[in-house]
């Protein structure tokens, strides 16, 4: 940080000579430790954490208290701190760390919701107020003799960034990768700068999604009118090599699990080497047990002959084409918004045959997606059954609705640029290629059936890739969950977070290495770096990101071009230890210990940088 005292070019510095920060003292720890798990509820959390999938999103509470730590003087008390948090009650200006303990110590004993009971809202949904920012900026003014500059250097989801321009500090975000990059955009510029964009967004998503629905509704049947399919609970088939039965490759029958003994199941019936789906109430009398699969330990017993395919021969018929789409099961609602479940039938098999039918004959689809999968550590479980390249994460099904609500977005993207200045029409088109983004996460091969909900679930449960036995085919041009229902949790994120920054500078964001961040950046422009680095082989960022890659460049490759012109996600640079990287290396050391030593030498870089672009005593 800038000091008031000169030192010669000959005199050693000293650590006298610069003012002690926050950070550097006792931190009110227990209290945001608190609040960082209140902030975990699932059922209200920060905006940014739904807007699109990302790994490894820290809580807000942490990241306010690592970056006014960072910037504010060593003395500064625990209560001001807490205060400039939005922690605690009106009024409370002493020992909030202390009450804030003792409502966590008392908590079981609440009637009524978290807020009420610990008497303030939960600190995400709140921003410091004009008075506490001029209070704060003149005291920071003081210390540094400017506003601080803040720097997260590896910002993937970018709550750090996002609350370093809450608290209106100039800030400065980078990443790597372009899948966090393109939210990051939408976080620190669009959000502060171009501000609300609700009614454009929602008129452009009708537009889109009419165009994109006409071209799909032969795809999913439904059977009766009045009704529309939500989502189908899909699997494959296989031909048991003793009889050539069929065998679907179902773990569990449940649709919707109510509780160990009742919901709603689909029932096979078996018939000469044939298999057709009932749907079925379960009740704790029921005489058919849907616990009872056809898949154990991942090997599968032939339902007509009791024959057991081992898993390995199953990845091996998935690898050559040997396996069939199957749907057992469907979630529909009828023209009364009621939703129910009813058996897979030889009309939803005929729609998946058309599906592949076209795939095959149409030019644009026959190259869509068609991108290669890289062999690494998280990808690997893919190519074992036969997913090689990024178009076979879907069933046919799928594909072509990814497809058309492509084709639909690029048909009114001109229209678009031509309706808006060039900075909100960026907007829109970026906004709504995360709405189709995110919809993947609940669309693909890789995402489970939810048996407790009974309706899809999240591809990335855990941060890797897993190829469902039982996976989601979701209906994207229904009102229940498919392009609307994502595209109202993107824009109301977004809107959300125009509030929250309305009025504050936007944030300078850059893609590119933290290893090398003076090209970008020059020496002695940043005062505090903040930043919550990748963890050594905890998460395979770029091998994760590559799934919404693909389909974010088909929409953004023209828009953001440095963003998206690389096959495939930049893994050379990711500071992470990647044994994939290193294997088949005529070395004496393992690929586990070459990817460890090249993670930390990949870190200490980005230690230098970051000595390099900070001012001298910066922290």
């Amino acid at each position: 940080m800038s000091d008031s005292h000169t030192t010669s070019e000959t005199e050693p510095e000293s650590d006298d000579e610069y003012t002690s920060l926050a950070i550097e003292g006792e931190l009110p720890l227990k209290a945001v430790g608190i609040e960082n798990l209140k902030e975990a509820n699932p059922k209200h959390m920060p905006p940014h954490r739904y807007i699109h999938p990302w790994f490894a999103r820290r809580p807000t509470p942490a990241a306010r208290l690592a970056i006014l730590g960072s910037v504010m003087e060593e003395g500064t008390s625990a209560d001001e701190l807490l205060s400039l948090m939005q922690i605690g009650p009106d009024g409370l200006e002493e020992n909030i760390s202390e009450y804030v303990q003792e409502r966590k110590t008392t908590e079981g004993q609440r009637d009524g919701t978290l807020g009420e009971w610990y008497g303030y809202p939960r600190p995400f949904t709140q921003s410091p107020s004009e008075a506490e920012l001029e209070n704060l900026h003149d005291t920071l003014r003081e210390t540094w003799g400017e506003l601080p500059t803040v720097l997260d250097a590896t910002a993937g989801g970018g709550v750090i960034p996002f609350e370093s321009i809450r608290y209106g500090l100039p800030t400065v975000a980078n990443e790597l990768n372009p899948v966090p990059s393109v939210i990051l955009k939408i976080m620190l510029e669009y959000a502060p700068e171009v501000g609300s964009l609700e009614d454009e967004l929602y008129h452009w998503r009708d537009e889109i999604k009419e165009t994109a629905q006409s071209n799909l509704e032969r795809y999913y049947p439904t059977q009766r009118d009045g009704r529309e399919i939500l989502a189908s609970a899909c699997t494959y088939t296989i031909n048991c090599e003793a009889c050539g039965g069929t065998i679907p490759l179902v773990p569990k029958w449940w649709l919707q699990k109510k509780s160990s003994s009742e919901g709603v199941a689909i029932k096979p019936h078996y018939d000469q080497g044939d298999v057709e789906y009932e749907c079925v109430e379960i009740t704790g009398s029921s005489d058919f047990n849907p616990q009872d699969g056809t898949v154990s330990r991942r090997d599968a017993e032939c339902p007509h002959c009791g024959v057991i395919t081992e898993d390995e021969d199953i990845k091996g018929k998935f690898q050559n084409g040997e396996f069939d789409f199957s749907v057992y099961g469907v979630k529909y609602s009828d023209h009364n918004g009621r939703s129910g479940y009813r058996a897979g039938t030889a009309e939803d098999l005929e729609a998946l045959s058309a599906a592949e039918e076209r795939i095959e004959s149409d030019f644009g689809l026959m190259t869509f997606l068609a991108t290669e999968i890289p062999t690494g550590k998280e990808t690997s479980r893919l190519h074992r059954y036969g997913i090689d390249e990024w178009r076979d994460v879907f069933n046919p099904r799928q594909l072509i609705a990814q497809y058309e609500y492509l084709q639909a977005f690029k048909k009114h993207a001109q229209q678009i640029r031509e309706s808006y200045t060039e900075e909100v029409a960026e907007a829109i088109l970026t906004i709504l290629t995360v709405v189709a983004s995110k919809m993947i996460d609940r669309n693909s091969r890789l995402s489970a059936w939810d048996t407790g909900r009974g309706y899809p679930a999240n591809m990335f449960m855990s941060n890797s890739y897993s190829v469902a036995r039982s996976f989601a085919d979701n209906n994207p041009s229904t009102t229940g969950m498919g392009y609307e229902a994502n595209s109202r949790k993107v824009i109301d994120c977004y809107e959300e977070m125009v509030e929250m920054v309305q009025g504050r500078e936007k944030a300078s964001v850059y893609c590119g290495d933290a290893a090398d961040l003076s090209t970008s950046i020059s020496s002695g422009d940043v005062q505090a770096a903040v930043i919550d680095p990748p963890y050594y082989d905890s998460i395979m960022y770029a091998e994760l990101a590559d799934v919404f890659y693909v389909i974010q460049k088909e929409y953004l490759g023209d828009l953001h071009p440095s963003l998206f012109n690389k096959k495939l996600t930049n893994k050379r640079d990711e500071a992470v230890a990647n044994p994939a990287r290193f294997s088949g290396l005529d070395k004496s050391e393992s690929g586990a210990t070459l990817a460890k030593e090249n993670y930390e030498q990949k870190m200490q870089s980005i230690f230098g940088e970051l000595n390099e672009v900070l001012e001298t005593g910066g922290v």
